[in-house]
């Protein structure tokens, strides 16, 4: 790996960053590693957001103390991580990342360091100085430590340089860099996105060619990665960036080449993304659960389209077997924990169900807790162009509506189309068994 350019000091008069934009929580860690007798630096995103003229989310802390050592400094601190062992310290809700600086293994054989011959890492936890730190980083913006003690920006590769000209460039050879961690590819991506940077020539160059690594990631990474990229307030950007490079195809692969053959599906996971970073920017929830089920409703459909099955007319049987041949072909790129696929299943579910609105089933349904995720995802089907007879609408008014002219509403679209009862058949008495009197 290359080594950076001489070290660029910028003091607190040439940088914005003062001790009321960091978090207490991060000062806290920064005082107690001091004072323990550790060098401790705020690096990342904490360090470049402001430089940018942005307000930092996470406040991340780099230090020469080991993972035990932050835990015997702070009684609220836990170790995770088995490939990069890091800490996470916990004051109230606020949880700051503790790690300890990155150094270069002197040998393969480095009891830490495992290493595939494609590249790839397994474990990386062999410790150095910042300035082996530094380089361990991914991009040269993220490779910037804010020192409390002195109150400067110590840039370690040229960072600030590339934060003037607004580009992502990897800290090393990029082909390299991603064969040992293919993550890095939708990195670059979500910063790209994030930060309106774009990729430096030589950034970007590999990523089309190696994007079929991703398959080698854990489906369990993948999922938060996913998240990361979706619920970073720049997901519709993301979608197109990660289109652009075929890095989407790996996440999703169904998803993908049902946009090839269905036309309004893309349109309607632009929509669900553009209407995610909508209410992150208002600072309204959102969930994972409806995320994903925008994400992979195009591979549903196209698996329905595939079997000559329509939504209309299918059966509720068919249409649940179809939704797990659909979610455990996606389990082996992105893992979707229970917690957020059984939501999920019946935001789908709801697809089938809200049209019935005849006798009492409106109301039954209005008052279900999924009621409103799967109205919402009624929206947007209609949003990107699907034809549901006006369904959306329907709701839309049924909701509003006074309970007189809900009564109205459901008359108004005439009888159910009801199955035609049959007859029981009465079953007939047996009739008795005859015995044989015994001869006298």
């Amino acid at each position: 790996m290359t080594h950076p350019a001489e070290i660029q000091v910028i003091s607190p008069k040439q940088h914005p960053i003062r001790l009321r934009h960091i978090s207490e929580a991060a000062l806290k860690v920064l005082h107690g590693l001091h004072q323990a007798g550790y060098q401790a630096y705020l690096v990342g995103g904490a360090v470049r957001d402001p430089l940018l003229d942005q307000q930092p989310k996470d406040f991340d802390v780099a230090t020469d103390a080991t993972p035990e050592q932050i835990k015997q400094v702070f009684r609220h601190a836990r170790l995770i991580g088995r490939r990069f062992r890091i800490v996470h310290v916990r004051f109230g809700r606020e949880t700051i990342e503790v790690t300890t600086f990155r150094g270069a293994p002197e040998a393969d054989t480095h009891p830490h360091h495992q290493q595939l011959a494609n590249g790839l890492l397994l474990r990386d936890n062999v410790y150095g100085c910042i300035q082996e730190d530094a380089l361990r980083r991914d991009f040269t913006v993220n490779a910037l430590y804010y020192n409390l003690a002195d109150a400067c920006i110590y840039d370690y590769a040229q960072g600030l340089q590339d934060i003037k000209a607004r580009q992502l460039r990897m800290i090393g050879d990029p082909e390299q860099r991603y064969r040992e961690d293919p993550v890095r590819m939708l990195r670059a991506v979500r910063f790209a996105a994030k930060l309106d940077f774009t990729l430096e020539a030589q950034t970007q160059a590999p990523i089309s060619a190696l994007a079929p690594l991703l398959l080698q990631v854990s489906p369990a990474r993948m999922f938060d990665e996913v998240l990361k990229l979706f619920l970073s307030g720049y997901a519709l950007l993301c979608l197109r960036l990660l289109r652009e490079y075929g890095l989407f195809k790996m996440l999703f692969p169904a998803t993908e080449q049902a946009f090839q053959h269905i036309p309004h599906t893309l349109a309607l996971v632009e929509a669900a993304l553009h209407n995610t970073d909508q209410r992150l920017a208002e600072n309204k929830p959102v969930t994972p659960a409806f995320l994903y089920a925008a994400l992979i409703w195009p591979a549903l459909l196209h698996l329905l389209s595939k079997r000559r099955l329509s939504l209309a007319t299918m059966k509720m049987e068919t249409f649940h077997e179809a939704a797990q041949i659909s979610l455990q072909a996606q389990a082996q790129h992105t893992l979707i924990p229970r917690r957020f696929s059984t939501p999920l299943q019946e935001i789908w579910t709801f697809q089938l169900r809200l049209p019935q609105r005849h006798g009492k089933r409106a109301w039954r349904l209005i008052e279900h807790p999924r009621f409103r995720a799967a109205y919402d995802f009624v929206l947007l089907r209609e949003q990107a162009g699907e034809d549901l007879q006006g369904l959306g609408a329907w709701w839309t008014q049924f909701q509003q509506a006074p309970a007189e002219t809900q009564v109205a509403m459901v008359k108004a679209l005439g009888p159910a189309n009801k199955k035609p009862r049959t007859k029981k058949r009465k079953k007939r008495a047996r009739p008795a068994a005859k015995t044989t009197a015994p001869s006298a």
